[in-house]
């Protein structure tokens, strides 16, 4: 269309010159009371909203497809395309109609999933992130941004933990090179990608722009550098992009905070999953210890809490001063609730000022939640340092602010600027002049017609209006010789005449165009507002962070007491010792939960765990891990007592997944999740690892196992829980005074099995794996087969006295040759060519043959 646009009507002309410009994105095109999609965008549109296209009149020879949505209900049609990771382009009109050509037209936003700001499209209690990153040689810089609340971060990590570090920052949108697209398409991640061209990313734009957008000769005030070429050059990249999106030169975003100096507690990608922070394994956004924690009273302390359950401290300072801080609120939350539950989401409203797209509702918002900041000023009688710091943040600032909005904005303003109805009474004398007029025109009336009565002493003189005429003065013809000089006669009448004067006039127009001239002045008053609000931005993120910090505080104070958790201790040595720990999550799904204890220590690094499918495990684990966690927040937590030493990292390998689309299977995922685990792991990690090996044959995944464990206990010597069905394992404990067996219970009644749920010390008996598969309901027949079978196994095992470790000397690293006797040469053979073969190389036919065969050979 681009070619022969020169064809096309000048309204078109303008769209197409536009459309060119963002040819992957659908353009909303505003025309009147509504916003038209036009062609190809049509149609995208009309199958994603399920509206109607239409066909209307020619351009360049062709029909005009349209779709459109009124202009008053756009936000939901855009709450519905970015939930399909849709873009879109809003024009808006910009100039007057004058008759000679297309009225004026700009964008005035570009809404992308990482971009938004508006409330209805945002999530309450969740950041809404947008990141960009780098890859150059090995090295990755990341930055991100939330527009909605103006926090900007940038880092820089080895290639290999970039995906970590996505899941930990859990972005709405990913902008990388053009490059690499598709190795990021590859990874199948949960957000929106975006690829950018080669030139966004030169390194000399780069400096220049971003020292230029905060008014800086350089970065150094930041902690940046030239030679951090890639956390300059993804930097700037992204705000680019944000900027174009915005239309606006992000005013709220005021600084760069560098993250490269970050040391907190840290989780890969898979133990965040696996300990379901966030999210279920299965997806969920319940139950997850986020969702079962998460009893904040402001929206902005629910995402203060996700941020720091996804980024726990390292610091034992640090956390010892959130800790004091719940101290001292437990059993004194309710007034502070009180005051937390009138603060409205002043970290989102203090972007949208910045932004110019704040709303009349969100200043009143603001002003009432400014009005109560001052309350929480009782909390000084605590004599808490870090409570005073945050009050420090909202002294002064919060009031002054408050008189403003309260003088400037009406008690209950308008839900739009639009309508009118915003500004308070008494702010604008010309304001109140024209509201007068609109309000009292007949009062005016009434009072110039007695005022030009008396002055002309004419009694009967008349002031009325008609529409063609607009405002007249009656007089009749007895009194004509009467009319002063000033009156103009403007129609003749059979008993009387009609005039004006310079004074009706003035009124006629006044009164005619009050309406319109006050809301035009409430609306530059308004944006006069927006701009004096604009030299707080800084002060209101702060007190921002202030409210959603003390929530979030408070809130652990609150589940502290609600659920009888403890202050775990922390110290400098090498412990982790729990008494009565409980799994915060499934404690409230269950009536009553078995409490249980851990001692990780110099003497006990190494804990082989053995017991029952479905004894608990891995409940088990994960609840030391998130004990852990919960300490490293500053939250107290679900136990009896708690000691917690240095824990750098925590490491978790649990449950069984395929990748197939990256071509691994079951068990290449269960290997490369170990292997990542024996190559970063330290003394200090805290490592989790349930029925590693159980994904191929039972010597092989034996083998692996063994080898492992002692891997873990002689070279990395980290605390480690290793749950495991091969007993076999559990002689191993006998040569390391580090490690020690223990076991959840369970017993047999009436051929039924009860689980326990206790762990206590030494080897479990068995299984019980053949019981829970006839809990599963799995058929009668099978389960007495199984039983048959296996009695015949155990049988052979006692007599051949199967220990594939007995002669195995500590230092060794293999099998001894003389234990594969215990497989005839046939068997061997089968196994060997099991082996040697590669499924993914197979069709389904050859598969089906290759099993025949085998069962022929056996």
């Amino acid at each position: 269309m681009m070619q022969d646009i020169e064809k096309h009507t000048p309204m078109m002309k303008q769209y197409l010159e536009i459309k060119h410009n963002y040819p992957d994105t659908l353009v909303f095109y505003r025309m009147g009371d509504f916003y038209e999609l036009f062609f190809d965008d049509a149609t995208t549109a009309a199958k994603l909203l399920g509206i109607t296209v239409t066909t209307r009149g020619n351009s360049n020879g062709q029909p005009i497809k349209m779709a459109g949505v009124p202009f008053h209900a756009l936000e939901p049609y855009l709450l519905k395309l970015v939930k399909l990771e849709q873009s879109v382009v809003i024009v808006d009109q910009v100039g007057e109609v004058t008759g000679k050509g297309p009225v004026e037209r700009k964008v005035t936003r570009i809404i992308t999933p990482g971009t938004l700001v508006e409330a209805s499209l945002l999530n309450d209690k969740e950041d809404n992130l947008i990141c960009c990153v780098y890859l150059d040689k090995g090295d990755c810089a990341i930055a991100t941004m939330s527009v909605s609340t103006g926090v900007f971060l940038v880092n820089q990590v080895r290639e290999s933990e970039l995906i970590n570090q996505l899941e930990r920052i859990s972005p709405n949108e990913l902008l990388v090179q053009e490059e690499l697209r598709d190795k990021f398409a590859k990874l199948k991640l949960r957000y929106s990608l975006k690829p950018l061209a080669k030139w966004h990313f030169d390194f000399n734009t780069a400096y220049r722009k971003l020292c230029s957008n905060f008014r800086l000769t350089d970065l150094s005030s930041f902690g940046i550098t030239p030679q951090d070429r890639l956390i300059i050059v993804s930097a700037n990249a992204l705000l680019e992009y944000v900027r174009q999106t915005q239309c606006s030169d992000l005013p709220h975003i005021q600084k760069i905070s560098l993250e490269r100096d970050y040391n907190g507690l840290e989780l890969d990608a898979i133990s965040r999953r696996n300990l379901e922070i966030n999210y279920t394994i299965s997806g969920q956004k319940s139950p997850t210890l986020l969702s079962v924690l998460d009893g904040c009273v402001t929206v902005m302390g629910s995402r203060k809490l996700r941020l720091w359950l996804n980024n726990p401290l390292a610091s034992h300072e640090q956390i010892r001063s959130r800790q004091q801080v719940v101290s001292c609120l437990i059993n004194k939350t309710d007034k502070l609730n009180q005051i937390l539950s009138g603060i409205c989401d002043i970290e989102r409203i203090s972007a949208r000022i910045a932004l110019g797209s704040a709303r009349p509702r969100d200043l009143a918002a603001l002003r009432d939640s400014l009005t109560i900041l001052p309350q929480l000023y009782y909390l000084r009688e605590f004599d808490n340092s870090l409570i005073n710091q945050l009050l420090s943040s909202i002294s002064g600032v919060a009031e002054e602010l408050a008189i403003l909005l309260s003088n400037a904005i009406k008690p209950e303003p308008s839900a739009l600027i639009r309508d009118g109805g915003v500004i308070n009474a008494g702010y604008n004398e010309q304001l109140d002049h024209l509201r007068d007029m609109q309000v009292n025109a007949n009062k005016y009336l009434e009072e110039l017609t007695l005022s030009e009565q008396n002055r002309v002493n004419i009694p009967n003189l008349r002031i009325e209006y008609n529409r063609v005429h607009g405002y007249y003065i009656e007089i009749s013809n007895s009194h004509l010789n009467k009319v002063p000089n000033n009156y103009r006669r403007t129609q003749t009448l059979k008993n009387a005449e009609r005039f004006t004067t310079d004074e009706l006039k003035q009124f006629e127009t006044e009164v005619l165009t009050a309406l319109d001239n006050s809301l035009e002045l409430e609306k530059d008053l308004y944006n006069q507002i927006l701009l004096e609000l604009n030299d707080y931005i800084s002060q209101l993120q702060q007190i921002a962070n202030a409210v959603a910090t003390l929530d979030v505080l408070n809130n652990f104070a609150v589940v502290a007491g609600q659920n009888n958790y403890v202050c775990p201790q922390l110290v400098e040595s090498n412990i982790i010792n729990i008494e009565g720990g409980r799994h915060p999550v499934i404690e409230r799904q269950v009536e009553q939960f078995i409490a249980n204890d851990v001692n990780l220590s110099d003497n006990s690094r190494f804990l082989l765990i053995t017991g029952p499918n479905m004894g608990g495990k891995s409940t088990y684990m994960r609840q030391i891990a998130l004990i852990v966690l919960l300490s490293y927040c500053g939250s107290f937590v679900p136990a009896t007592s708690a000691t917690i030493g240095v824990v750098d990292r925590i490491f978790t390998r649990i449950g069984a997944s395929d990748d197939l689309s990256l071509g691994k299977s079951t068990f290449m995922v269960e290997m490369s999740e170990t292997a990542n685990i024996l190559n970063n792991a330290t003394p200090k990690s805290l490592i989790l690892l349930d029925e590693v090996g159980r994904g191929t044959s039972t010597y092989d995944g034996l083998s692996l196992a063994y080898s492992i464990s002692r891997f873990l206990i002689e070279k990395i010597g980290a605390y480690t829980l290793f749950a495991t069905h091969y007993f076999e394992l559990t002689n191993l404990i006998a040569s390391y005074a580090n490690a020690k067996n223990i076991h959840l219970s369970a017993v047999e009644q009436d051929d039924l099995i009860v689980f326990l749920h206790h762990v206590y010390e030494g080897a479990a008996e068995k299984s019980y794996g053949i019981q829970v598969a006839k809990l599963a309901g799995v058929p009668k027949v099978v389960i007495n087969m199984a039983q048959k079978y296996l009695q015949n196994l155990e049988a052979a095992k006692n007599n051949n006295q199967l220990d594939i470790f007995s002669q195995l000397e500590v230092e060794e690293s293999t099998v001894s040759d003389d234990k594969t006797t215990l497989l005839t040469a046939n068997e061997l053979a089968v196994i060997e060519e099991v082996n040697e073969i590669n499924p993914d190389n197979l069709t389904a036919k050859e598969a089906l043959d290759f099993i025949y065969n085998l069962k022929r050979k056996l």
